[in-house]
């Protein structure tokens, strides 16, 4: 099984209901994306089977690529199969990725088989944010919140899979990290996750040009990475969060994007707190629109021009 760094007292916790014969039948692990919740569910799930292997089982059923949402017709299929007996043994493990992308009619219709599944079924369902989760699933759960890393924590999963780094880019990778170890993959080993990272500085940086080919430029580099919006809105909200800092302080110690420092002194110079701030509001506002399936093309026009309106 993979090796999980930090969340010791939640590993130990499941660990011991199946020592002890006192598994719930269902679990919401709920934890930033990146923060091992996928990990420690499958890790829990062969183990609820009482295996040791790492591999595919038959009896553990992955319900991924929720984007749009869950309605309650794929509920329904998830329920067909919680009533389908095990293949191998006498014990059945369901992940439900992304649990928060369930409609509250695909919950509510969810609710009976969360509260009383065939025997022998388990059911574990992973989001990052609990509050899209109604508070009568909630009850029917056993609920694990997974923190952030520390930093000495990071630094251990960094020399454990990535040997060679110097200590300058640790430092770095450390700090745009914000203890989560999904982050640190993405840095090292995703070169879309990173052009979309300087996608969402260059925004950024040119706020000041006042010129409309900036959200045609702009909507067009935005949309080449269809399904990675919420990310690239969270890039920028950090690099907003750290020109805000800085502006504040001066402090380069505790500025997340570290390789960056040169870009965020100017910027730390050169936008107000107000407006900022604004920057923050409309950014928001287009995460929320997109979350609730708005055209794309046009909630991206909407922001760029809001942003060289700021």
């Amino acid at each position: 099984m993979k090796k999980v760094i930090g969340h010791e007292k939640i590993i130990s916790s499941l660990d011991n209901s199946i020592k002890n014969e006192t598994l719930s039948h269902a679990y919401l692990l709920i934890g930033e994306d990146g923060i091992g919740k996928s990990i420690i569910a499958s890790n829990l799930a062969i183990k609820i089977l009482g295996k040791k292997e790492e591999k595919d089982y038959a009896d553990i059923i992955h319900y991924r690529n929720i984007k749009k949402g869950m309605g309650v017709n794929e509920v329904r299929e998830l329920i067909e199969e919680t009533n389908k007996k095990p293949f191998e043994g006498k014990k059945k493990v369901l992940i439900i990725y992304k649990a928060e992308k369930m409609t509250q009619q695909a919950q509510n219709a969810f609710l009976k088989t969360i509260e009383e599944p065939p025997k022998g079924v388990h059911i574990i369902l992973l989001c990052e944010n609990s509050e899209a989760i109604l508070d009568t699933m909630k009850s029917r759960c056993q609920i694990h919140k997974l923190n952030v890393l520390t930093e000495e924590q990071i630094r251990q999963y960094i020399d454990e899979n990535y040997k060679m780094l110097k200590e300058e880019e640790i430092k770095i990778i450390v700090s745009f990290s914000g203890g989560i170890p999904g982050i640190v993959d993405k840095y090292l080993n995703d070169d879309r996750f990173n052009s979309m990272r300087d996608l969402g500085f260059n925004i950024l940086k040119e706020i000041n040009c006042k010129d409309m080919e900036y959200v045609v430029k702009y909507e067009l580099e935005i949309l080449k990475f269809k399904d990675k919006y919420e990310d690239l809105f969270t890039i920028m909200l950090l690099f907003i969060r750290d020109i805000m800092v800085y502006k504040e302080t001066g402090n380069e110690d505790i500025v997340i994007n570290k390789d960056k420092i040169e870009s965020i002194s100017y910027m730390s110079r050169e936008v107000s707190f107000t407006k900022l701030n604004k920057l923050v509001s409309v950014i928001n506002d287009a995460k929320y629109s997109l979350d609730r399936n708005a055209n794309a093309a046009m909630t991206l026009d909407v922001m760029l021009l809001n942003i060289l309106e700021v």
